[in-house]
């Protein structure tokens, strides 16, 4: 099983603390090509005190590249602390299963790669005063080809952060599986806390986030293994840079639209939370054939 496979006598809470203390140099170095950038581009530009700002002012493929540079390096640095620190098979991060499951990966992404442009078609027929056609080849394939690369780079290291390693390392601690559900979606929710999304629409933001975890830690838990999270979490952050940006957005890219509308937090929580996730559940527990998912939650 996905988290009890990590349970052995040597593997104790107290690596998992120093090996998220590693993570989080590993993450500081990745930070660097950014911050200098920034603090070049924007010396005397702009009010320190407005880290938005400063960072606009980069233009929008070098900000992505920079942006996804600390989870490159991330990605490394789990794999070194899971490797010599652990002394375990970096794929235990990913799977119980013998190796990862490439098919329920490309499942998961193509489904919710579906949704997404679905959910946005769908938006743009009914209010097509709020979105602005920005497609042009010219800086569209630059993105299309960055993202394609650096993305799925980004998302990943972010479930093997908090899908893989701090879930079963909290797992380690409680000795059930509720409590680091729990954990690693109040923790992936703190992450994205200085998200200008939060500026944007406010602290209930944070439901839609810590919820996201908590379906990700759903899934993850009951299918045993990181490759549906994975598989979602790209399409979710690839789909979303490539089709839409907006002023109040973290990644603004040179995507086909630009939103220019009022956002709406309630609209974006109920149908994601309260219909898409739920629907895509169902779907994962048809295919897959889950069982005793009571039992593997708690």
């Amino acid at each position: 099983m996905f988290l009890e496979q990590v349970h052995t006598p040597t593997n104790t809470f107290f690596k998992y603390l120093m090996g998220a203390l590693v993570l989080f140099l590993f993450t500081l170095i990745g930070q660097i090509p950014i911050t200098q950038a920034i603090l070049s581009v924007s010396m005397g530009a702009f009010d320190p005190t407005d880290p938005i700002g400063m960072m606009n002012s980069l233009p929008n493929n070098q900000r992505l590249i920079l942006q996804m540079l600390p989870f490159i390096v991330l990605f490394f640095g789990l794999w070194f602390v899971y490797h010599f620190l652990h002394q375990q098979k970096f794929t235990l991060l990913f799977t119980s299963r013998k190796a990862l499951d490439w098919k329920r990966v490309f499942f998961a992404f193509w489904i919710w790669g579906a949704a997404s442009v679905t959910l946005l078609l769908v938006s743009y027929l009914f209010t097509p005063e709020e979105y602005l056609l920005n497609f042009r080849w010219e800086t569209f394939i630059p993105l299309f080809f960055l993202g394609a690369l650096l993305i799925p780079i980004q998302t990943t290291s972010e479930e093997l952060l908090f899908r893989g390693y701090l879930l079963q390392g909290f797992g380690v601690l409680f000795k059930n599986r509720w409590a680091p559900l729990l954990a690693t979606s109040l923790l992936f929710g703190g992450l994205h806390f200085a998200n200008p999304e939060v500026a944007e629409f406010g602290l209930g933001i944070m439901l839609y986030y810590i919820g996201t975890g908590f379906f990700l830690g759903m899934i993850s838990l009951i299918d045993e293994g990181l490759e549906l999270s994975i598989g979602f979490h790209a399409a979710n952050n690839l789909f979303g840079a490539l089709l839409i940006s907006s002023d109040w957005s973290a990644f603004q890219t040179e995507a086909v639209f630009i939103f220019k509308g009022q956002p709406s937090l309630w609209n974006e929580i109920i149908v994601s939370i309260g219909v898409c996730f739920p629907i895509l559940f169902y779907v994962f527990y048809k295919k897959y054939g889950w069982t005793n998912i009571i039992k593997k939650l708690t």
